[in-house]
Parts: structure tokens; sequence; C-alpha cells
């Protein structure tokens, strides 16, 4: 478009020249305003595709922070890897430079030839206002490193604020504060997590079994996995009442059996100091879970698994063949789908996990499998809705470190500021300050 406008502005001026000299000087100050105003810019796209964008994860701290400024964002889907459409302002601009965030600037004419070719029925493309900077929880004991968690560390590294909560807050509805949830990589059995045969002698896991007791009677009760039941029930209202819930790992699995399991014993004698209950397997309702169904739990306490849910076990792909591809989904007709799945390759490296991913064989019919891995058979990144909110599970514990082990050191997300699989993470995080519109999925 600006080419055609220099031609015009040459051939104006070619003209002008013809002009007696009074007349002439008028038009060249009328011509220059008019070409000042024709070059000035309105919007900022922030590029998300491979080859324009250098700092992928950051590009969604300074959308954020745009929001956080009272500014309305538009979100581009499937429009050069789920660009963003940014208010044109000198601190935005300043801003972008500072945290190395790739952007163009573009003129009103430019802009409205992006949204018309995305508006085209043609076109699988949507442009999706995001309207308010949502209030972020992150569910983690307190005192845990920000590296303990993929979603704590890349929130940090993007630059995006989070407040950390735990069993005191959720006990005392304080989730009624904050739009989006990220649960920690929890257990909600009270098994602590599984780890008794490899680690009960270990003096970090005598450390965190003696806390979780000392917080569970603090707060009135006498075993773990009541007070851990109770949590999870409370972020089950949450989400019914609106709230939106992205959980990873352990924290998934764990999660939808103690939701499963309310009312009754699964936890051995070393985990809770009784038995469990008798034909415990039977007593599960799987119509209290969130995502899953028909699955067994695992009754050793000297196995590392919950329960039949996870795939980890059953896994065989070597680490150089481990990716799973993200769904495609009608930008105009399912842009809760498309949003969560925005990224600038469909596939992405796989990662372990205590819960690597799902058997969907255990996945309800009524959520979506956003991310699977076709060769193994397994889903890897879910949706579903439940009440009035939302919930996202995903399965594996860092996108960036193959097998992470306890006690592995950090990712650094400056090495990695393009990954595809933190980029899912952040999907999320965006996801509760859009405009929604119905689902058609």
């Amino acid at each position: 478009m600006l080419i055609y406008d220099n031609i015009f502005y040459t051939l104006l001026w070619l003209k002008i020249c013809t002009f007696p000299r009074m007349i002439q000087r008028i038009l060249i100050v009328l011509l220059f305003l008019g070409c000042s105003l024709s070059a000035s810019a309105s919007y900022i796209l922030i590029p998300m595709d491979a080859e324009g964008q250098k700092e992928h994860l950051k590009a969604y701290g300074i959308t954020y922070w745009t929001l956080e400024k009272n500014q309305k964002v538009k979100w581009l889907l499937n429009y050069r890897g789920g660009s963003f459409l940014l208010p044109d302002a000198e601190e935005i601009r300043k801003e972008c430079q500072i945290r190395g965030v790739s952007f163009e600037i573009l003129s009103d004419s430019k802009t409205e030839q992006i949204l018309l070719e995305i508006s085209s029925p043609s076109q699988n493309m949507e442009a999706v206002v995001l309207e308010k900077a949502p209030r972020i929880a992150v569910y983690s004991p307190k005192g845990n490193q920000p590296w303990d968690d993929a979603v704590t560390m890349v929130l940090t590294y993007a630059e995006i604020p989070y407040t950390v909560v735990y069993d005191e807050e959720v006990l005392s509805d304080q989730l009624l504060l904050y739009d989006w949830l990220h649960v920690h990589h929890e257990d909600f059995t009270g098994q602590y997590g599984k780890f008794y045969r490899a680690y009960r002698a270990a003096p970090w896991y005598i450390e965190e079994k003696r806390k979780a007791e000392m917080l569970a009677n603090k707060l009135g009760y006498d075993k773990v996995s009541e007070e851990k039941r109770d949590v999870a029930l409370k972020i089950r209202d949450y989400v019914i009442g609106g709230g939106f819930m992205f959980a990873m790992c352990s924290a998934t699995d764990s999660f939808d059996i103690a939701l499963a399991a309310e009312g009754v014993d699964i936890c051995e004698p070393m985990f809770d100091g009784d038995p469990s209950e008798p034909g415990y397997q039977s007593k599960i309702d799987y119509n209290k879970t969130f995502a899953f169904k028909e699955f067994i739990l695992e009754r050793s306490p000297m196995v590392y698994e919950y329960s039949s849910i996870d795939m980890t076990r059953k896994r065989r792909i070597p680490k150089e063949t481990d990716y799973f591809s993200l769904m495609d989904y009608s930008a105009k007709w399912d842009p809760i789908p498309c949003m969560l799945v925005q990224n600038h390759t469909a596939l992405v490296k796989g990662f372990m996990g205590q819960t690597t991913s799902y058997d969907p064989n255990t996945v309800k019919a009524n959520v979506l499998v956003m991310g699977e891995n076709k060769t193994n058979g397994e889903a890897r990144y879910i949706h579903g809705i439940k009440g009035k909110g939302f919930f996202t599970f995903y399965g594996g514990h860092d996108p960036e470190d193959y097998q992470h082990r306890v006690g592995d050191a950090k990712t650094e997300l400056a090495l990695h500021p393009n990954s595809p699989g933190y980029r899912l993470i952040l999907n999320n995080v965006l996801f509760p300050a859009a405009k929604k519109k119905k689902q058609k999925t």
C-alpha cells in the first residue's frame, strides 16, 4: 500500500510544479503534511512465526504488559504463528526493544489489509480481542524455587507477574481473587508423589513429609490425604464457578484421582498411618473427575505410578523421535482450542515426567485431545469444560528438559527463547483475557 502512496505523491509533486509559485508553496506544505500523516503508524505487529520472532516467550510478556496498561490487543489466530496486534505507542516500542522482542510498525492501511485477509471466510484465521490482563495464581509450596516448576519458570522469564498460593489460601477461598490457576506438580492423593521406594530414606523426602503433616495438622486434619482431598475439592469448585485451571505432570492425574476417591481411603500405612480401604478400586466414582475415566489405581507403594492413566511405563519411543503433533481447529468456529494450540510449528518435542502422557482409553469423550503422539497412541495436551470454567492438562515436567530428575539443574530459558513446548503454557496464560465465543466442537 505504501508503494502506491509513493507513486501517488510523486505524480502529485510533478503536477504541483506546473502551478504558480504562491500556490506551489501552499500545496507543498499540504503535501508534506499528507505524507507525514500517511507515513504515521497506528499499530504494532508482534509476529509469532519462526522467521519473524526471535523471542517468542517474551512476546507473551509484552502482550500481558500491554493489557496491564488497559490497552486491548488482538490475537491473530493462525496468522504468522498466532501474532499479536498492539496499538502503536512509543512506550510499547521501547519495551519491545528492551526485552528483545521482534516487532513491525504497521500503517492503518496495512493493518486494514491484514484484518480483511483474516476475516475472509476462505481463511482459517480469526482476530480475537484480548481485553484484560488475567490475575494469575500458582499453587506451589512456599519456598519452592521458580525452577522447580516449568510454569513459574516461564512466567518469570516472560516477566508476567503471579502470586504463589498453597493449601491455606485455597481452603480459605482466596482462589476467588484470581482468574487463572496453575497447579504445581502436586500429589493430591496424599501419597507424597509415590517417591517411597526410591527416596524414603532421603533427608529431603523425610523433611517434605514432616512439613506436609504439620500443615495438615495446623489446618485441622489428621491426615495429609484428607487435607489434599479438600484442596482438590476447592479447586474443583473454583473451576465450576468460572475459573481457569492449568495443570502439568502429576498434578493432572492425581487431581482427578483425589476427586474420584472422595470418601475412600486409598493410602497405605506408610503414607497415612493405617491400611487402605478393602476393595477401594470398586468404590472409585469416575463421574466426579474432570478428564479421566475407567482407570485402575496402582496399589503398590513401591511402584512410582498412580494409575493406568499415565503412559510413562508404556512408552517405547527413542528420545530422537519423541514428538507430538498439535491438532488443527477452525479459528472462526472453535477459537478456544485454536488459541491454545497457537504455535510456529505443529510438531513439538516430547518430554518426560512422573505423568508423561495419557492413555486415550482413559480420557473422557467430552475432553479435547489437542496434542497427541500418534506413534505411541498417547494424548499429551488435553482441554475441557467443567461448569462455567475450563481446564487444560499438559503431560510432562519441563518442555526443554527431556527426562528431569530430582536434583537436576534448572533449565535456562534464555537458551530456549522460541520453545514451542513452553509456548503452549503461555497460550493458556493469555486465554482468560480473551472475549469468548461459543465453542462449536
